[in-house]
């Protein structure tokens, strides 16, 4: 029998945990989730077959765990589930952020049997309720650092993953968090920001401005709806290379500002006509 236990019960648990019972690839699911609502939720939805309230009993069960909870919770999950596991199982975390979580288990005895993944899917919505069946379908598996982990640990990993199916990247963990901050962070900051200017205005009384609101503002501003405990500590962990990448934002608003506000109207088709160049790498 496979059992794969799953710690966090959220957006990227709970859909690897539906995503894992449609392909077969657990006989047995069991849960840790830290709330008692989402952990009710979770049985009810039958994401797991199981919760179980003691983390050392839930990890020896499984031949593979996955940590899936906020990414500072993680700095201290993912040590104790390596101090508990046995030679023959896999650990996983699927954090959006590798570098202090990385350095927090390189001296560890059982790194080996970590595998560092993120998978790149999600919404913005989270607990139980935000599970997708098929989320994870023609999406990328990052993994990273995989050279610090035991080869058949990797080999169990990709296995899985490629079964959902996904598409596995390898990459070292600093190119990893560089190039999430460009293609994932800054899109969540944008819309949090964005969402903030139109909230101030709505302040001022412009009720219009939600009235009138349509599809590109929605699509824009969709990511703002997601939850401050999930971001904050993935922007905290991130740091450097979110403040990198704001201030190249910045600087490009400020660009466009000024294009705009001297009345350089060619000036301005140039460089909307450069962004349009992003058609070449994503259709």
């Amino acid at each position: 029998m496979t059992a794969i236990t799953i710690i966090g019960l959220g957006l990227i648990g709970g859909s690897l945990a539906l995503s894992l019972r449609q392909h077969g690839l657990a006989d047995r699911l069991i849960g840790v989730e830290a709330n008692p609502a989402s952990a009710r939720r979770a049985l009810e939805l039958g994401l797991v077959d199981e919760i179980d309230s003691g983390l050392a009993a839930a990890v020896v069960a499984a031949s593979l765990v996955i940590v899936a909870v906020p990414m500072d919770a993680m700095l201290t999950v993912l040590p104790q589930v390596l101090d508990i596991i046995f030679d023959n199982q896999v650990v996983i975390d699927v954090g959006s952020t590798k570098g202090s979580l990385l350095a927090a288990v390189a001296s560890h005895p059982r790194r080996g049997r970590f595998v560092a993944v993120h998978p790149m899917a999600g919404t913005e919505y989270s607990g139980p309720d935000a599970a997708v069946r098929g989320l994870f379908e023609g999406k990328t598996l990052v993994v990273c650092d995989a050279e610090a982990s035991d080869p058949d640990a990797v080999q169990v990993v990709e296995t899985l993953f490629r079964a959902l199916p996904m598409r596995v990247l390898h990459l070292g963990a600093a190119d990893h968090d560089l190039h999430t901050a460009y293609v994932s962070h800054i899109s969540h900051l944008t819309s949090f920001a964005l969402a903030l200017t139109v909230l101030e205005k709505e302040r001022r009384g412009e009720q219009r401005i939600f009235d009138l609101a349509g599809g590109g503002f929605a699509s824009t501003v969709r990511l703002a709806k997601s939850a401050p405990a999930t971001w904050v500590p993935i922007f905290r962990q991130n740091r450097e290379n979110v403040l990198d990448v704001l201030d190249e934002h910045l600087l490009q608003l400020n660009k466009l500002r000024e294009l705009l506000a001297g009345e350089d109207y060619p000036g301005l088709t140039r460089q909307l006509e450069h962004a349009n160049e992003i058609k070449k790498i994503i259709p």
